[in-house]
């Protein structure tokens, strides 16, 4: 009996070592994914142009912050909205640069800090950041937008987040700059010594939305790119359903995209398609 006894505690033991391990493993993994900030390096007015420092919130009750910026008056396209959603870490006081690149091509830009981030209330999750960016795609229509009108823009993380809300709300575009497949494809990546695959509870896989999204798409990379593989990017754009652009850009993961020649001429392609002008025939790969 006490031989039996042993041996069923050692079991016991080593299923709840598994188990434990288990659980810490899935929260380093998962800890990697998100990086709020609450730091603020700016207010909005560095730009020296008219906006809106507004609150909304998200169909489960979280209170969250947002930046638009009006479209220049007689702008080119002063009837788009570019929706901002931005990558895993900062928030949105970081991303002025991006946003100084959006407004020059002429339309209106919405920037959302996720739940977590910046003076958005509430903790990230994957479900948590897809009703934030709906949250602010009702902001934008009940600002007189039409759905068609409006360009989701997801940079790095956000780029699953954008897809995302193509997936559950009309829309007139899909940008994805430097935007992974899916959390799992790059958890092995960065982490081989993991089963990141399997341990992950956090999904967002762009990979597999995209062959259901029918709107125009634009994805922007570079091929030095330090975190996220260019090839991910080429995954996602075989994925994607015609019309679709791919424009390479340069630099690091964390480079600024906007003030790339390559970043306003993508953009502008996808705007002139969005907007009803005939920009030039699709490519079949990186420009």
């Amino acid at each position: 009996m006490n031989s039996q006894g042993n041996r069923k505690r050692r079991w016991a033991i080593l299923l709840l070592a598994a188990v434990l391990l288990v659980f810490m493993l899935r929260w380093f993994v998962n800890s990697q994914v998100y990086h709020p900030s609450r730091s603020r390096d700016a207010n909005g007015s560095e730009l020296n142009r008219p906006f809106e420092d507004v609150f909304f919130d998200t169909t489960d009750g979280v209170k969250l912050n947002g930046w638009f910026f009006p479209a220049d008056t007689n702008a080119t396209h002063s009837a788009l909205a570019v929706l901002v959603c931005h990558g895993n870490a900062g928030n949105i006081t970081h991303r002025l640069g991006l946003c100084r690149a959006l407004l020059a091509t002429g339309v209106n830009v919405f920037l959302l800090d996720y739940r977590g981030y910046g003076r958005s209330a509430g903790r990230p999750s994957e479900e948590g950041t897809y009703r934030d960016a709906q949250a602010a795609y009702r902001w934008l229509r009940a600002k007189g937008f039409a759905a068609t009108n409006i360009v989701a823009y997801g940079e790095s993380l956000g780029g699953a987040v954008a897809a995302e809300l193509a997936m559950r709300e009309p829309l007139g575009g899909l940008v994805l700059q430097s935007t992974f497949t899916s959390i799992p494809d790059i958890g092995a990546e960065l982490f081989p010594w993991l089963p990141a695959r399997w341990i992950t509870s956090i999904r967002y896989d762009t990979h597999a939305k995209l062959p259901r999204i029918r709107i125009p798409v634009l994805v922007m990379h570079s091929r030095t790119d330090d975190l996220i593989g260019f090839r991910h990017s080429e995954r996602n754009f075989a994925a994607a359903n015609q019309p679709k652009w791919f424009y390479e850009l340069a630099g690091g993961h964390n480079d600024p995209a906007g003030e790339q020649e390559r970043f306003r001429a993508g953009m502008e392609e996808i705007l002139l398609s969005v907007g009803g002008a005939s920009p030039p025939p699709p490519a079949a790969g990186p420009r």
